[in-house]
């Protein structure tokens, strides 16, 4: 079972960057179905920038959430970089403590907000504004649970990544 939990990540990974992919281009198809119909047929239609504003929002949340590792999270660079193991593991832990503890803290108010905004729909689709903002709270768990990770991973010695900048890409 324990050698099987690897790669049932590593699908799960995937199965996510898939939805992701799916998602960006969905809103590539809004977007040029929104420049055909405006420019080309001259009939504007508004559903089409809705689409892609929540697409936005999902994608930017759902790949925070389960496709953008750990070592390709945004960190000061030039002060991680020029430390040991030991202090990176120090400012993993403070990092981990401080976001676990605000995220848990604002998480009730979170919860309140989005379930309230059930009496909301957005203006031309009707989506109601507490489905469409339901991917914060997936973000939120998503990040409490890393974070965990992350800092049991610490206390246990294993010191995060050093950065090597001959590694660094751009993603494309």
């Amino acid at each position: 079972m324990t050698s099987s939990l690897p790669a049932i990540g590593s699908w799960l990974a995937r199965r996510a960057e898939n939805v992701a992919a799916a998602m960006l281009g969905a809103m590539f198809l809004a977007f040029i179905l929104q420049i055909v119909f405006r420019y080309v047929l001259g009939l504007p239609i508004g559903w089409t920038h809705e689409i892609s504003v929540i697409l936005w929002i999902w994608l930017v949340l759902w790949g925070a959430s389960f496709v953008v590792t750990e070592r390709e999270e945004i960190r000061f660079d030039i002060i991680y970089g020029a430390v040991g193991p030991g202090p990176r593991r120090v400012m993993m832990l403070i990092t981990a403590a401080a976001l676990i503890a605000l995220y848990s803290l604002s998480f009730p108010a979170v919860l309140d907000y989005v379930t309230f905004m059930k009496v909301e729909k957005t203006g031309y689709l009707k989506i109601r504004f507490d489905w469409l903002f339901s991917i914060y709270i997936v973000f939120a768990v998503a990040t409490i649970i890393r974070y965990i990770w992350l800092a049991w991973q610490a206390l246990r010695g294993a010191a995060p990544e050093e950065f090597d900048p001959t590694k660094a890409s751009s993603g494309v």
